[in-house]
């Protein structure tokens, strides 16, 4: 048997909250979910899960990582690197540009990194 929702109002859509979207794509997420079966079982239709978890990866993909900042004593330069900042990511990555880097190509490069 199977449960009819009837909607009164006359607000046809339901509205789900942070918290229930968040648990419902968590559940779909897990290994072996089906995402009809997740849906159904929270009575949401499969496209609308799918909108859901579209969205979860978008702002995962824009979601930006902080890295903790050393600020190192002041080394005499010569005139050739002066204005230029030294990155360094653990032992075994550093990254050096001058004030002359493309903003956009320096955050391609970190976060390729990161």
């Amino acid at each position: 048997m199977s449960t009819v929702t009837v909607l009164t109002s006359p607000e046809r859509r339901r509205r789900w909250s942070m918290a229930e979207k968040s648990r419902i794509v968590e559940e779909s997420l897990q290994p072996g979910a089906m995402v009809t079966a997740v849906a159904q079982r929270h009575d949401v239709h499969p496209n609308l899960l799918h909108h859901w978890r579209r969205q979860v990866r978008q702002a995962a993909s824009r979601r930006v990582n902080f890295l903790p900042v050393a600020v190192a004593a002041e080394k005499k330069s010569s005139p050739a690197i002066m204005g230029s900042i030294e990155i360094e990511l653990g032992d075994a990555v550093r990254v050096r540009v001058d004030a002359a880097v493309d903003e956009a190509a320096l955050c391609r490069v970190l976060r390729a990194l990161g």
